[in-house]
């Protein structure tokens, strides 16, 4: 029987390269290097101010924000300056209110004095039983608040006793009204308004107009011993007195 002759062994030489990665990786490096120079050649070649309006973008975006910023800033001081032109606005509207009721309140006082002195003055005239005044003020429920001021200094011992009555002429609907006592106070029982004084009195009360009726003129008739004053005044609205 014939033995098998022993396998025989083949090695391969391999010349050692030691420099051949380094080479690799230099040359890789290289070509992805000439990739982007070639990008960066093309991307200048096809726009060549893109660097340019990059730098100009990023500036007109920093100018973009101060400017927001200070516009920001402008409209603040645009709402502040319009909050205190207001509050100096209501401060001088309330200002000039306060002061044209004090001066009001300072005429009344005056006429009062003036009033006062011509009826207990040595020099002033004497009068009988007489009115001095008759003054309406609005109320809140839509009547009107009347004050008449009787006076007499004829006889400064006698004591004026009587009633008072009052009459409205006006216009409504294009046509002359007289609206009675009775019409006024929506009473058509009523009777006189009862006066008791030395020197003066002043008769107050509230009378009812009618809607779209225009006041101008008002009487006053005083009955006092069987005698009777009749006068007539202007109609005269005037704001109610505060406290």
């Amino acid at each position: 029987m014939n033995t098998p002759a022993p396998e025989k062994h083949r090695f391969v030489i391999v010349p050692h390269r030691p420099y051949a990665r380094v080479l690799l990786a230099v040359g890789l490096a290289l070509w992805l290097a000439s990739l982007v120079a070639v990008w960066m050649v093309a991307s200048e070649r096809a726009a060549p101010g893109l660097g340019q309006l990059r730098q100009e973008l990023r500036l007109a975006s920093e100018r973009a924000t101060r400017s927001e910023d200070v516009a920001r800033q402008l409209r603040q001081n645009v709402a502040t300056l319009r909050r205190s032109d207001q509050i100096s606005r209501a401060a001088n509207t309330e200002l000039q209110a306060t002061l044209a009721e004090r001066e009001e309140e300072v005429s009344a006082l005056r006429a009062d004095v003036a009033f006062y002195e011509r009826l207990v003055g040595a020099t002033g005239q004497r009068r009988g039983l007489s009115v001095h005044e008759a003054v309406f003020a609005p109320e809140s429920g839509g009547t009107w608040r009347y004050t008449v001021t009787l006076t007499q200094n004829l006889n400064r011992g006698a004591i004026s006793k009587g009633e008072a009555r009052l009459s409205v002429e006006g216009v409504s609907e294009g046509r002359l009204v007289n609206l009675g006592w009775q019409e006024l106070l929506q009473k058509p029982d009523a009777s006189g308004q009862p006066f008791s004084f030395r020197y003066f009195q002043q008769l107050e009360g509230s009378v009812m107009l009618p809607e779209g009726f225009t006041p101008q003129r008002v009487r006053v008739q005083l009955r006092s011993d069987g005698s009777t004053v009749e006068q007539a005044f202007p109609w005269e609205a005037r704001a109610p007195r505060g406290d």
